[in-house]
């Protein structure tokens, strides 16, 4: 092998570092964990066993299976199994935990009964990003993404899955019967013991098709008429027009567009992010702390009057484009942007010039809305351009002019919807990359919380050690 880089001789005698400590540099990101760790009053955060009990066998202090956890999730080891094996071999983590390895049934049982506190680690290391002045701008941008939860699309049942595996299992059924009808009839010349096994095959289908009756009725009495077998929280989420999708968990978050760290992250399973703006720019209000104005930039599928309403009497500046729900456009026809509201006179004007004066209020699905309409449609000449109708209506919440300066300010800030994008888009793809096909390992809304809660903690660390270094945290975190 000349001419090539050579290693040692494996029978080499060698002189080791005589201290563990010698092998973790000091920009490790290791010493970081270990330093934030440290720092935490963890009896304050709700972690169970910070005071030892007087009696028993010793057990692990809270801290080091947290660090534990936070070294797995920065390096991609979600698995308890994984962590295990960690301890005994790598170096970093026999440094982090002082040479204990605590098996994998103690590292999961942590997470299980301390997911609350865990979650607070999670905010309090943006408590510690807001002292150290990373949200200076005081803008958001929020979005959802779906997650592939545990469950399995064979083991989630709605109403027309349900009446399509019955269907089957009742085709099979029929089949047999026949099967066995043929069989009694050459009972001579059959193989022996096909009579028994088709009647075996039947009692197993008898059982499928009761089992799948039961699955109905206890879908009818389901809110969203979904029944998931492994995990009851998870719901199938469309992620696509046609109508596919996944089993999933709808995950919300908020990221400041300056240095791109996540404020507020919430785990939901409603399927769309409609009713979701209002609560997640409140939560990243209160999380960087911003007293005065406060921008919050958001997809189209945020767009909900009521939401935006929330946030302007709350002193907040939304950006959510409206969608087109009308099919107006797209079958020739003028549709309501193309009408022009006079506030002074409450009335709107239509393309042909013609004024629709208000005529009444009605109250829809808890909205007020005003109705305005012209009395003379029918001798319109662009009227087949407008509607084909009598007349043409058009209705007016009563907070429509809140919906109105939004769209004024999404012309005038034309680039909104872009720094929305790079912005939101790009830690969801980052922590979907380190969980891998997968994606969450855990059962339930409160653990599949906690799981991410360890994601985005992971997440933020990492940028925190981008940004500044890792000796200026470590610094900033003892001072």
């Amino acid at each position: 092998m000349k001419r090539f880089i050579q290693g040692e001789d494996r029978n080499q005698v060698t002189l080791l570092p005589e201290m563990l400590d010698d092998y973790i540099t000091e920009n490790n990101p290791v010493r970081v964990i270990d330093v934030y760790v440290d720092n935490l009053n963890l009896g304050e955060l709700g972690f169970n066993g910070v005071e030892p009990e007087i009696t028993g066998r010793p057990a692990y202090h809270p801290a080091v299976l947290l660090k534990l956890y936070i070294y797995g999730y920065f390096n991609r080891l979600q698995s308890t199994r994984r962590l295990e094996i960690e301890t005994q071999r790598n170096i970093e983590l026999m440094w982090l935990t002082c040479r204990l390895m605590p098996d994998f049934k103690t590292i999961a049982r942590f997470r299980k009964e301390n997911g609350r506190a865990i979650r607070n680690v999670c905010k309090q290391f943006v408590v510690l990003c807001r002292e150290l002045g990373l949200f200076a701008q005081a803008i958001v941008a929020i979005d959802g993404s779906k997650f592939k939860a545990v469950n399995s699309r064979d083991n989630c049942y709605t109403q027309s899955k349900i009446k399509f595996r019955m269907k089957l299992v009742e085709d099979s059924i029929n089949q047999y019967l026949t099967a066995l009808d043929v069989v009694d009839k050459q009972e001579s010349s059959a193989p022996p013991g096909k009579a028994v096994k088709i009647k075996d095959k039947l009692d197993e289908l008898k059982l499928k098709m009761q089992r799948l009756q039961e699955l109905e009725e206890q879908i009818q009495t389901a809110p969203d008429k979904q029944i998931l077998l492994t995990d009851p929280d998870a719901r199938f989420m469309a992620t696509s027009k046609s109508g596919a999708g996944m089993i999933a968990y709808n995950v919300q978050s908020a990221v400041d567009t300056q240095n791109h760290l996540i404020v507020a992250h919430e785990v939901t399973n409603i399927p769309n992010d409609r009713g979701q703006l209002s609560s997640m720019a409140t939560q990243a209000r209160s999380a960087i702390g911003a007293d005065g104005e406060f921008t919050v930039l958001a997809d189209k599928g945020y767009f909900k009057g009521e939401d935006i309403l929330a946030c302007h009497e709350a002193g907040m500046t939304p950006y959510a484009p409206k969608p087109l729900t009308s099919n107006n456009k797209a079958n020739g026809l003028f549709d309501k942007r193309d009408f022009i509201y006079d506030a002074d006179r409450n009335e709107y004007r239509c393309p042909a010039g013609q004024s629709l004066p208000y005529r009444f209020t009605n109250i829809e699905q808890g909205k007020t809305l005003h109705a305005y309409w012209s009395s003379n449609c029918q001798s319109c000449a662009i009227k087949q351009q407008c509607t084909p109708s009598k007349t043409r209506r058009v209705r007016r919440w009563e907070h429509e002019a809140v919906l109105e300066d939004m769209q004024e300010r999404l012309d005038t800030v034309q680039n909104a919807m872009l720094i929305r994008k790079q912005t939101v888009e790009h830690p969801f793809g980052t922590i979907k990359s380190w969980m891998g096909a997968t994606h969450f390992l855990t059962k339930s809304l409160d653990r599949v919380s906690t799981e991410m809660s360890l994601h985005v903690l992971a997440y933020n660390l990492k940028r925190v050690i981008q940004i500044m270094g890792a000796k200026n945290l470590m610094q900033a975190m003892t001072a």
